[in-house]
């Protein structure tokens, strides 16, 4: 979807409201129904986030590194499958069919831990955890793809906020759902709402590609009912050859490092717990606390300081923040300031990293915006997975504890801070760019 406007003037941070409501002609919609769609999808997850992290943390933390192992091999079996399907068929098809694979994933989980034994149910609990893993990023990444896809750069900047606060409600939601009901209905009911929920994502899909269509260009109209077409490898091969692609992928690969660190701690902490239902609830109760904060940033602060301090401040504020704590937790290693980092990496992260990452994407080909950020979003990003787990894993081996992985995690911080103001900076050049080009 075009935006042919001047862009506004950034709002206050007191214009928090109006901000919600600062939409162009034929915009409302099509933000309502993808609202609606990264909602579905995050609430869905968020309702099996903790499961899958229980499921974890009761076949062993000793057994983690092997799990994240498992992930990244299920992630490249399944990339190649996703790129065919994107190669030829229309966008709107191919994301019905990757969810409604998924959701048949579900239901065969769902069966597998009713009637399991308890000794099958460790092993089925961990091909559990490989699987959400693999899950977890492949539809957040369609929907981002999608929404590049729709969205042009100003829009992006305007509107990627509000849509990820969707996301973020729907975290609360399954944060929620999970905590509160898990001990009277059980998991795997729980899954249940999960599948129904991903139907509602698969709806949104067919409603958003109608009214998006309305509003593009003819041109852009034509190219959206058509597959995107290329290479299965044409993700692999455009990352490799492109600088700024290269960048997108250190920076998630950084993340990724960093995020695992602190999850095995995060896991070391909860094995501690001896009730399953109460390490669930554990999990669940810091997926609430990140949502709610990171939900006030969205609707109040994030398309104000991204119009106001540009994409390469809103994009380093995350690995600064990394800096920050890591260091923090180095000093002092307990499990209070070791969830402080947590929640406020991730809410960092939700609130301005993610949907100023999006925003890297909306100038890329429309092949790019498909098979390369699925590429580094899925691969890359489980990638970094192995690299943290197996790292962290040989420091607490070693005997150095919370305050070693922290130690490691800061100089790697200070590498992803350098790399995200490059980034950030090349991003404003090339929106710069545009427009000159476009009145040469």
């Amino acid at each position: 979807m075009a935006s042919d406007a001047a862009a506004p003037a950034p709002a206050s941070p007191g214009g928090g409201l109006r901000r919600l409501v600062d939409l162009r002609p034929g915009e409302g919609a099509a933000v309502a129904w993808a609202w609606i769609f990264v909602f579905s999808i995050f609430l869905s997850y968020s309702v099996m986030r903790p499961i899958r992290d229980e499921l974890g943390v009761a076949g062993g933390v000793r057994n983690l590194p092997w799990l994240f192992t498992g992930t990244l091999v299920a992630m490249l079996a399944v990339q190649p499958l996703y790129a065919m399907l994107v190669r030829r068929l229309p966008r709107e098809r191919f994301i019905a069919i990757t969810y409604r694979f998924f959701m048949a994933n579900i239901l065969v989980f769902l069966l597998l831990l009713e009637f399991s034994s308890p000794a099958q149910h460790v092993w089925i609990g961990r091909a559990f955890f490989i699987w959400v893993s693999v899950f977890n990023l492949f539809v957040v990444s369609v929907f981002w793809s999608f929404v590049v896809d729709l969205f042009d750069t100003d829009q992006g900047k305007r509107l990627f906020g509000l849509m990820a606060a969707g996301a973020t409600v729907g975290a609360i939601a399954g944060a929620s759902i999970t905590s509160g009901l898990v001990q009277v209905i059980g998991q795997n009911w729980l899954l249940v709402v999960s599948i129904v929920l991903l139907e509602v994502g698969v709806l949104a899909v067919r409603r958003l590609a109608r009214i998006g269509a309305v509003f593009q260009r003819p041109m852009e109209r034509e190219k959206a009912e058509q597959a995107v077409g290329g290479g299965v490898l044409t993700g692999l091969t455009h990352t490799l050859r492109s600088p700024y692609l290269l960048a997108i992928a250190a920076f998630i690969l950084l993340y990724s490092i960093t995020s695992t660190f602190l999850y095995t701690q995060q896991a070391i902490a909860a094995e501690g717990i001896p009730n399953r239902a109460e390490r669930t609830a554990f999990f669940a109760n810091i997926d609430l606390a990140v949502n709610v904060l990171t939900l006030v940033f969205q609707l109040f602060l994030t398309g104000w300081l991204m119009g106001a301090l540009g994409v390469a401040v809103t994009l380093s504020a995350l690995p600064l923040f990394s800096v920050l704590g890591f260091a923090a937790l180095a000093a002092v290693p307990s499990v209070a300031v070791l969830v402080a980092v947590q929640v406020s990496r991730r809410v960092s992260n939700f609130a301005l990293a993610r949907p100023t990452r999006e925003v890297l994407f909306t100038s890329l080909p429309r092949e790019d915006k498909y098979k390369s950020k699925n590429f580094i979003d899925t691969v890359v990003y489980r990638t970094g997975d192995q690299v943290g787990i197996w790292t962290a894993s040989a420091i607490t081996w070693a005997g150095l504890g919370m305050a070693g992985v922290a130690l490691w995690a800061v100089p790697i911080s200070v590498v992803w801070l350098g790399v995200s103001i490059w980034l950030g900076r090349r991003q404003e050049q090339t929106a710069r760019a545009a427009p000159a080009a476009g009145r040469a």
